[in-house]
């Protein structure tokens, strides 16, 4: 019986044998050497570039919104600097706009006053004309009115021309008079 329990023994499957081990253990010993000699190293190596890459990601994302930051403050002066030039020209525009209607107005007072004289002018040679035609219509009638009273022609120019004068100073005695006397 005991060769049939030593023999159960070592047939046993739970148990490995000692070959077995020194074996699991020797490929298990070289399987860490190589993973430590080849794989970790790639491993840290990748890990480094990917840090490496996110930090100069970051680094050039945060360089990028500075230069950012400052182009919008740039633009944001010249943008604040347009605006103040903008109403610099509208006001003086506006001022242009004053001084060229105070201008055309001034040109244009001048020009009614121009034209308000030379209209007076006209109005006063007309009424000079009309006094000097009315004058001579008027002597010739009262020339003829009197030379049929007195019953004799008066075709002498001199005294028809005195006769003239001195009824047309007595008419204008008149109206004077009347004048006096109503003011």
């Amino acid at each position: 019986m005991n060769e049939t329990v030593l023999a159960a023994e070592e047939l046993n499957p739970l148990v490995p044998h000692l070959s077995e081990l020194i074996l699991s253990a020797a490929f298990f010993l070289l399987l860490v050497f190589l993973i430590t000699k080849f794989v970790a190293p790639r491993f840290e190596q990748a890990f480094a570039e990917r840090t490496a890459a996110i930090e100069g990601g970051i680094e050039a994302a945060e360089s990028k919104q500075a230069e950012a930051d400052a182009k919008l403050a740039e633009l944001e002066q010249q943008l604040s600097e347009a605006r103040h030039e903008a109403a610099r020209i509208r006001e003086e525009a506006r001022e242009q706009g004053a001084a060229i209607v105070a201008e055309m107005r001034e040109q244009a007072q001048a020009e009614a006053g121009r034209i308000v004289e030379h209209g007076k002018a006209q109005i006063d040679a007309e009424r000079q004309q009309a006094v000097t035609q009315l004058r001579a219509e008027v002597g010739a009638l009262a020339t003829g009115l009197a030379g049929r009273i007195v019953g004799e022609s008066l075709d002498d120019e001199a005294r028809q021309s005195r006769i003239v004068d001195r009824f047309l100073s007595e008419i204008e005695a008149g109206e004077s008079a009347g004048q006096g006397g109503v003011r």
